[in-house]
């Protein structure tokens, strides 16, 4: 019988390899014969459900499986799993190494929580209350140049991206979920964080345990499932569009 950790390897192919947690990233893809007699107790996934994320391409599971669930449990998180996740966003690239990626969070017991969720869109608040914590994703919008002088930093939003992306692998490493928000009111939420000058926001990360999908309003529950992607072929183009 192979190791936990030679399944984690062959099922993931990533750093994590040699946890045998790891296996909780990739349940519901990894074919059941390899996770057969494994010591890890594996919860099921509701991806193993879906058919509209079969890649075209061979590429590793952990893109395929990520998705962004509406439902979470009431399980709590400690800050040093939030910390975590904050840790791989770090790593994210940046365009000159300016990481201009800002991050406010707050535990769902955290009394700073409360000015962060009132500040989502009425559809959000329904579901992401649950979440155990919320985490603003933030940007500087300028550099200071070697002269000095403050300058416009047009990469900032696309480094974010990179940021957050990284936070959310790293969260379904740790079998977490996480789904980021475009719906808040941008008055509202800047007074929640103090948004200082020269800072734009861009998104509401709702971090935590998945819960069933029953908990959810009934209009909520027809959308739990991973969605489709385009294929790379409407999105890609060689030499030229």
């Amino acid at each position: 019988m192979p190791a936990c950790a030679e399944i984690c390897s062959a099922a993931t192919r990533c750093a994590l390899a040699n946890r045998c947690s790891a296996i909780t990233a990739v349940a519901g893809v990894v074919p059941a014969p390899i996770l057969k007699g494994c010591s890890q107790k594996v919860p099921p996934m509701s991806l193993d459900l879906s058919t509209s994320r079969q890649p075209d391409h061979p590429v590793a599971t952990q893109f395929p499986m990520r998705w962004s669930p509406r439902s979470f449990s009431d399980r709590k998180l400690g800050a040093g799993e939030v910390l975590s996740v904050l840790e791989a966003a770090r790593w994210a690239p940046s365009a000159s190494n300016h990481q201009p990626w800002r991050f406010v969070w707050a535990l769902r017991e955290d009394g700073d929580h409360a000015a962060i969720l009132g500040a989502l869109v009425p559809g959000n608040q329904t579901w992401a209350g649950k979440a155990a914590a919320l985490i603003v994703v933030a940007s500087t919008a300028t550099v200071t140049g070697k002269d000095g002088a403050e300058t416009a930093n047009k990469w900032s939003a696309f480094d974010a991206g990179a940021a957050w992306m990284s936070l959310s692998l790293q969260a379904q490493a740790m079998g977490l979920v996480s789904h980021a928000m475009g719906g808040f009111d941008a008055v509202a939420l800047e007074r929640a964080v103090g948004l200082p000058e020269g800072h734009s926001l861009h998104a509401v990360v709702a971090l935590g345990h998945q819960g069933p999908i029953a908990a959810l309003p009934e209009p909520l529950q027809a959308r739990e499932a991973p969605n489709s992607r385009h294929p790379v072929s409407e999105t890609a183009f060689r030499g030229r569009f």
